[in-house]
């Protein structure tokens, strides 16, 4: 029968054969029927297959299960953490892009201080070298004064 499958196009028929084929240890289709026509107990290749079917039916019901169990315990776990938080996601992504927004300007405004204390580091050192020239403009100042203390003698001479 798996001829005239073959014949009319269905691969499926083939495929199963090779897979009974590969199950059995057996080689090919003549060794196939060497096997059917031994008497030593084992069962037949077709009762085989509908076992291998059977378990992997049985398998794919186990991992559609397992697969759906998961997804319920990680939506209870989304949905549990978000009320334990008081939070949706949407505002878990707003504190994230305030966050992100925070940290931008952080970095600005130690980026605006890093700046400024360099410039007054600057200015400390330049302003080293002035307490000479404060002192001559303190010494330039008294001369100023007591000149003009002279002047306004002179000229109130009546």
């Amino acid at each position: 029968m798996e001829k005239e499958e073959t014949i009319n196009g269905s691969s499926e028929a083939v495929a199963n054969h090779h897979l009974t084929c590969q199950l059995d240890g057996v080689g090919g289709p003549e060794d196939a029927s060497a096997v059917n026509g031994n008497e030593s107990g084992e069962p037949e290749p077709s009762d085989r297959r509908k076992e291998i079917l059977k378990a992997l039916e049985a398998v794919e019901r186990d991992s559609a299960a397992i697969a759906e169990s998961f997804s319920s315990l990680f939506a209870s776990l989304r949905f549990t953490l978000s009320q334990a938080t008081s939070s949706t996601v949407d505002h878990m992504n707003c504190f994230n892009d305030a966050a992100g927004h925070l940290q931008e300007c952080v970095l600005d405004a130690s980026t605006k201080g890093n700046r400024y204390i360099n410039s007054c580091l600057r200015l400390n050192e330049e302003m080293k070298g002035m307490d000479a020239l404060a002192t001559q403009l303190k010494i330039l100042r008294r001369h100023v004064d007591a000149l003009d203390s002279v002047v306004n003698r002179l000229v109130r001479l009546p």
